[in-house]
């Protein structure tokens, strides 16, 4: 369509940014909302009659600092079909914010395209202006504008940091399984429906499903993945994904739940940002510069389950297409002599059949004996260990309860001071070596390579020493607090106390790794063994106390 020189045909530009809202005040928000710059507009275009509203374009929710804006890009388009020979504006910063890339639009593409531009609070047309004072008052009014985005950019970023730390949600959508409170945004509460869902995922982890057979399962359950249950709940979500087209659960989309400690009552946020407000290229930040809030909000999850599905997630989940569930011992049992994961077979003899567990280094290639166990001797000896090391913990647990608690807080606070006098002797021991190792290099005795790998090692060890000798004393800190309570790992245990079977969920709870030695050899390594061992240790302390005060 070609244009008359007399009539613009105008774009009516109207944008309204985030931003804007978290630092404006309400006269100001008011000011700048999409409504008020229309109706300015149109009003402004009242007392020019050659000038035509062709269309309004609206971009509402982008920042100014960038024109990779949809409506702003649509209406340049249009500008290079000829549609449009004019734009107006409210004002300048609603054109843009950025200094470089609003002047080059303003002072060099659109004069060189025949577009009238006009910004009408900042008194701006292009039609009838003197390009050398304008050109200089465009500039500064557009170098005006970027400083206050930069100067409202650090304003969010002060004001959302402060509300991360403080435990307040400031992201968009809530994670699933919660829901925005409704009389504060910024908190999350459990959401009953996906909350279930969220339960009953960390539930089939512990029994034995993989996350393959969950996600096949949640997706013939017909549960809608947390995208697609976000937008039934009406929640606006840009998506690749076509209209009608329902999403599945996958794989992936379950680990993401499985360990997001969100579900522990644990608030991460802050674990990106961008550089600056011009560039939105997302940079992750250090896990120390995280705002990480713990026991912010109702946990779906406590933390023992939390911290066994972790330890899970780093065993073969794998399971046959046939299977459903993993076996009871499936990445628990290892050959004690090679560590290589024990397989489970089944054999027929005499028309029944027998499931038993050998090493699968042996299967493959014979490097190794077969160490085999059939699986209900090994469910059984491991059942009678599990029961006699409870019976063991109770007694001890009696001894310590018995005894008066500054005795045995004393006897805490004694052990912990032998092992921090310990790592305090390995510390000097790698001092005065680091002190040797020097003189000999200085003696020529080891190349440059060779010392530098030997110190970096002398100082790995030091570094652990040190490392212990800080929490450790710290420990002591809590014993003297009366903070130093394992009661929660001992009475998980003591409630198995008359295990006669084994589940996937009790071992996985219970059991670390269990090594089969030939000859039916077994040994168990515990879960949380340092804490149950300190509780026995503890308990042999005292009783060897009350001896010698005899």
């Amino acid at each position: 369509m070609k244009l008359s020189k007399q009539t613009f045909y105008a774009a009516a530009y109207l944008r309204l940014s985030k931003e804007d809202a978290v630092v404006a005040d309400a006269k100001k928000a008011e000011s700048d909302s999409i409504s008020n710059q229309k109706s300015l507009i149109k009003n402004f275009v009242k007392d020019y009659p050659n000038i035509k509203i062709a269309e309004y374009y609206v971009d509402d929710g982008y920042t100014g600092v960038v024109f990779e804006r949809p409506a702003f890009q649509r209406m340049l388009s249009d500008i290079s079909d000829g549609k449009i020979n004019c734009v107006i504006v409210k004002d300048l910063s609603r054109f843009g914010r950025e200094y470089i890339n609003a002047g080059k639009y303003m002072q060099k593409m659109f004069p060189n395209m025949g577009v009238r531009f006009i910004a009408v609070n900042d008194n701006y047309d292009s039609l009838n202006c003197d390009d050398q004072t304008q050109g200089i008052v465009l500039s500064i009014k557009n170098l005006m504008n970027d400083n206050y985005c930069r100067d409202t950019s650090i304003k969010i970023r002060s004001i959302l940091e402060a509300k991360r730390q403080n435990g307040d949600f400031v992201t968009n959508f809530c994670p699933y399984g919660y829901k925005k409170c409704a009389d504060n945004h910024n908190k999350i509460e459990v959401d009953e429906f996906s909350g279930a869902v969220v339960q009953d995922i960390f539930k089939w982890l512990l029994d034995g499903f993989s996350l393959y057979k969950i996600a096949e399962k949640l997706n013939a359950m017909g549960i809608k993945t947390p995208m697609d249950y976000r937008i039934e709940k009406g929640e606006k979500i840009n998506t690749h994904f076509k209209k009608n087209e329902i999403a599945e659960w996958s794989h992936n989309i379950v680990r993401r739940i499985a360990e997001n400690p969100v579900y522990i009552g644990t608030l991460i946020q802050g674990k990106s940002t961008t550089p600056n407000y011009k560039l939105k290229n997302i940079v992750m930040k250090d896990m120390d510069e995280w705002a990480i809030v713990e026991n912010n909000h109702e946990p779906l999850i406590d933390e023992r389950t939390f911290y066994v599905v972790q330890r899970l997630l780093h065993l073969d989940m794998r399971t046959s297409p046939k299977q459903d569930k993993l076996y009871t011992f499936s990445g628990l049992a290892f050959c004690g002599d090679c560590g290589a994961p024990m397989t489970r077979k089944v054999s027929t003899v005499g028309g029944k059949k027998y499931a038993y567990y050998m090493c699968s280094n042996h299967k493959i290639n014979k490097s190794c004996t077969s160490h085999r166990i059939r699986e209900d001797i090994l469910e059984n000896r491991v059942v009678e260990a599990l029961r006699d090391f409870i019976t063991e913990l109770v007694a001890a647990e009696e001894i310590i309860n018995n005894t008066d608690n500054s005795v045995s807080d004393g006897i805490d606070i004694r052990k912990m001071q032998e092992r921090i006098t310990a790592n305090n002797k390995t510390i000097d021991k790698i001092t005065s070596d680091l002190a040797d190792l020097y003189s000999d290099y200085k003696g020529g005795m080891f190349s440059s390579k060779e010392f530098l790998n030997i110190k970096k090692e002398f100082e790995t060890r030091k570094a652990a020493a040190e490392k212990a000798v800080e929490m450790i004393t710290a420990e002591i800190e809590k014993a003297r607090q009366g903070d130093n309570d394992n009661s929660a790992v001992i009475e998980e245990f003591k409630q198995y106390g008359n295990i006669s079977k084994l589940t996937r969920s009790t071992a996985v709870r219970l059991i670390r790794k269990v090594k089969v030695y030939e000859g039916n050899l077994l040994e168990l390594e515990l879960d949380c063994e340092d804490q149950l061992y300190a509780v026995l240790e503890k308990a042999e302390m005292l009783k060897q106390a009350k001896r010698e005060a005899v």
